[in-house]
């Protein structure tokens, strides 16, 4: 008589246990519309790990030495991380055309310019502002420091390498494949003038600590990453940001993104090309035309 493995599946309890933990630890929250989507992607780690359900899994996830990288690695599953090279660009036409020209002008005495891509995936939004930077041609003598950020182990690695395949290159104008790339075994190799302006570092943005040891910023990119988060903690990382900009300092979030009900701490500018957040004193707030 053939004998069959019965099919694991998520119980409620176990459900409310991983999602819960999975919370507290970065953030990310999971609905009850969720349940199939954690069902199916987990349990190929509760197979991989060689464990007997999901209720051990649910252990390892909260005791195992290894806990924070098996988080790290679960996120890759869960969550999206399709990005190219230059994507929103009138987005990034007010960060050349209107927010650059400003902040080249406040900060001429110290020449100067820090600005994070937080939750930056595979590398391609770091890379694709210091590819305009150096285009621009304005900060000859000038640091630069770009930091793009991820929580995705995975995703880190791959910007780290900074190779890249055509799916990257999908609004890419070729006269920036031409300065800013070598193709190499396997897709194309972001040079290194590019390279030696960013910085590339793996980072949860609840972790407190890490984000104190940033520094201020001029501008924080933060785009398509708070979708996942619950109105709690995006009040929570949305702080975090406020504290690590300067005064006046820009945050620049995905097209379909906003910071109403959230805070009213960042005032919405007004540009040409777009509208964006910029970072205001307690006391002020509201809207910049």
């Amino acid at each position: 008589m053939p004998f069959f493995e019965p099919e694991l599946h998520l119980t409620e309890e176990e459900f409310r246990l991983i999602r819960d933990l999975i919370y507290h630890h970065c953030g990310l929250f999971f609905d009850e519309d969720s349940k199939y989507l954690l069902d199916r992607r987990l349990l190929q780690r509760v197979t991989l790990h060689n464990l007997s359900g999901f209720r051990e899994y649910y252990q390892f996830l909260k005791y195992d030495r290894k806990k924070e990288q098996e988080i790290s690695d679960i996120m890759d599953l869960l969550t999206t991380n399709e990005t190219y090279f230059f994507r929103e660009a009138f987005q990034l036409r007010a960060f050349t055309d209107e927010i650059v020209p400003e902040l080249a002008k406040l900060k001429q005495r110290d020449r100067t310019l820090r600005i994070w891509s937080a939750g930056c995936s595979t590398g391609e939004e770091p890379y694709t502002i210091a590819m305009l930077l150096l285009e621009l041609g304005c900060f000859d003598g000038w640091r630069i420091d770009i930091v793009g950020s991820d929580i995705s182990h995975r995703v880190v690695q791959h910007a780290r390498k900074g190779v890249y395949g055509k799916a990257s290159f999908r609004a890419t104008e070729e006269r920036y494949i031409k300065r800013f790339f070598t193709e190499s075994e396997g897709g194309y190799r972001i040079n290194d003038e590019v390279r030696e302006l960013v910085t590339i570092s793996q980072m949860n943005l609840f972790d407190q600590n890490r984000l104190a040891l940033l520094g201020k910023m001029d501008v924080i990119f933060c785009r398509n990453v708070i979708i996942y988060f619950d109105e709690t903690s995006k009040k929570k990382v949305i702080e975090a940001f406020y504290n690590t900009l300067r005064g006046g300092g820009y945050l620049l979030l995905g097209h379909s993104e906003s910071l109403m009900n959230i805070t009213t701490s960042f005032a919405l500018k007004h540009l040409k090309n777009d509208m964006v957040y910029q970072k205001t004193d307690r006391t002020s707030g509201g809207v910049v035309t």
